[in-house]
């Protein structure tokens, strides 16, 4: 295994790189003032509002809030892992990673190939194993294959576009005709295509199966999922993850509604590969399946920069309901204005496949338009909840609707769900319910410690601090007693300690670099959002700004200090040390008062 790659190599790449290089490879952008600007590539959009800022080496997207350095860029934009993206970067700097061994043993060869060049192999890899398993459906000897796709209703045309095959029912029958040598045979392994058993013996994953190939927006074969027809325990099993998939970042049968129409009117998002392929066969080519997993984040952003209109279509019992929810839930912070966001849920005892069978492809898309919207389902399943003909049902009304409605960022989406629940709760004015709101999230903001999101931000001396300190980094030698801070216990400042640290240690460290050393922290998403937020500082009071607010916070920590000595005096009393210290302290505070 490769071992880790060193701080130093990192920061130094990101001081090499140009960021404006590397995104203005994939999207097209224009300078307008001291930025450039282009149309998001993380959502659908006519108007450009994505930044990049080539002073800081940063970019934010002022429609979805996306933001980072480069490495963050071309995580989310090439779908890498963080390592690959550092190899991706030194690739195009002509520079090898420099692993550290932990082993004290000198890597081979093969360690250093880098990522790129494996996943290129992987994807031909792939391509090899579905022509395989495509000649194994043709073949007489697989009449049990051939004969449950017929009964499942399949054509030739279908198998085809969807590149659908069969994996024998042998141990190692697959491997056996498809790997050719020991560097694919490494590959094999890389791609999931092997169980190791307790015993160490290796076996083909897929055995007796019915295989719908999981393509990328390239149309690149990138993983599987398999269909037993030899009564498996397990009626479907996918790949794991791999250095080319990830299945919280794919849906199934994009691709290939997007062969057909590059901007689907609609697309609907269903539940199983069987669900999509069944739906185009009928002439309804715009059918998505999640990989086993729940609807996340990233494939709501697949499926808004695909179509303007979704459909999320489930069982009618409470178990589809229950997983609608789940899915709203996500739904909400990631909402854009423009979009249009449905509901279904089948009749009873059907799923996509049976019910298309049975009504048609007019009958399906029939009972589609009947589809709830998103703010007839949130506010169905919240009334059933509540009692509005009474006061405390109403209050019980505005407190679960609140916390939902306040993660939309979509303007025109929450103003219009503010309105509904203003009519419900009979208030016809919608600053009472934003009232009602921030009065919800300053108790929520009570109970947690982190840094709050920019755009919600009040101007804290710890936010402020934080802030102009990752945007200014050269600030950090203002600071010269940080173990004072340690003795504090302040919302933020550990974080504040922590950046201190490592501007002081790396005196010339940049906004990028800092937010690429801190990728992987729990407070990055915080910390990526104050690197972007606009202070409307001029660049000549920065440094007085922050001298003053670093005072504020040394008395809020003289002050913390004073009001745990005259606590702890009430209660126990001091020692002869902790009186001067307290007599000293309420002497300073007096003057600065």
């Amino acid at each position: 295994m490769k071992g880790l790659i060193p701080r130093d190599f990192i920061l130094d790449l990101i001081a090499r790189t140009n960021i404006l290089d590397v995104i203005g490879k994939r999207v097209k952008m224009k300078k307008k003032g001291n930025n450039y600007f282009g149309c998001c590539p993380f959502h659908d959009e006519k108007t450009a509002s994505f930044s990049l800022s080539e002073k800081k080496q940063i970019y934010y997207c002022f429609g979805c809030g996306a933001s980072g350095s480069v490495v963050n860029f071309l995580m989310q934009y090439d779908r890498l892992s963080f390592p690959e993206a550092i190899e991706e970067l030194a690739s195009m700097q002509g520079i090898r990673v420099p692993y550290t061994d932990t082993d004290n043993k000198q890597d081979d060869q093969a360690k250093h190939i880098e990522s790129r060049n494996v996943r290129k192999d992987l994807y031909t890899l792939m391509a090899k194993i579905t022509h395989f398993y495509q000649q194994q459906l043709a073949l007489p000897t697989s009449i049990d294959a051939q004969h449950y796709l017929e009964q499942r209703g399949l054509n030739h045309e279908i198998i085809a576009r969807y590149k659908i095959g069969y994996a024998p029912n042998e141990w190692r029958l697959t491997s056996q005709n498809v790997v050719k040598s020991n560097a694919e045979s490494t590959l094999y392994n890389q791609a999931g295509m092997l169980v190791t058993n307790d015993n160490g013996n290796q076996y083909d994953r897929f055995r007796g199966r019915i295989m719908f190939p999981i393509r990328d927006r390239q149309g690149n074969v990138i993983a599987f999922g398999g269909r037993t027809i030899i009564n498996d325990s397990a009626k479907y099993i996918n790949s794991p993850e791999t250095p080319i998939f990830h299945k919280g970042f794919q849906l199934y049968g994009l691709y290939e509604a997007q062969e057909v129409n590059r901007n689907p009117e609609k697309l609907i998002v269903v539940e199983g590969y069987m669900d999509v392929v069944s739906l185009a066969q009928y002439g309804i080519d715009y059918a998505v399946a999640a990989l086993g997993t729940s609807t996340s984040e990233e494939h709501i952003k697949l499926l808004f920069r695909a179509s303007d209109s979704v459909i999320f279509c489930y069982d009618g019992d409470n178990a589809g309901r229950s997983a609608a929810w789940r899915a709203l839930n996500v739904l909400l912070p990631c909402l854009i204005d423009g979009k249009k966001i449905t509901f279904v849920f089948l009749p009873q005892d059907e799923d996509p496949d049976s019910f298309v069978r049975k009504v048609g492809k007019d009958g399906f898309e029939d009972y589609l338009k009947t589809a709830p919207t998103l703010s007839e389902f949130l506010f169905d399943e919240l009334l059933k909840q509540v009692d509005l003909k009474t006061a405390e049902g109403k209050a019980k009304l505005s407190s679960l609707a609140i916390p939902l409605l306040d993660q939309i960022k979509a303007k025109a989406f929450r103003l219009n769900l503010l309105q509904q629940l203003g009519r419900y709760l009979g208030l016809l004015d919608v600053t009472q319910i934003e009232q009602l709101m921030s009065t919800s999230r300053q108790k929520s903001e009570d109970k947690v410690t982190e840094i709050a999101p920019a755009s919600q931000m009040k101007l804290t001396t710890m936010r402020i601090l934080i802030g102009l300190l990752i945007q200014y980094p050269n600030l950090a030698k203002q600071v010269t007693d940080i173990a004072v801070m340690r003795q504090v216990k302040l919302a933020g400042i550990d974080i504040f300690i922590e950046l201190l640290e490592l501007c002081q240690r790396y005196p010339n460290i940049t906004t990028a670099q800092i937010l690429t050393e801190c990728i992987n922290r729990p407070f990055y998403k915080q910390l990526n959002r104050l690197a972007t937020f606009e202070y409307h500082y001029q660049d000549e009071e920065v440094s007085s700004i922050f001298s003053h607010t670093l005072k504020e916070l040394y008395d809020n920590i003289l002050t913390q200090r004073q009001d745990e000595l005259i606590a702890k005096e009430r209660v126990s009393g001091l020692s002869t040390a902790e009186k001067k210290e307290l007599a000293t302290l309420i002497l300073v505070l007096s003057k600065k008062d």
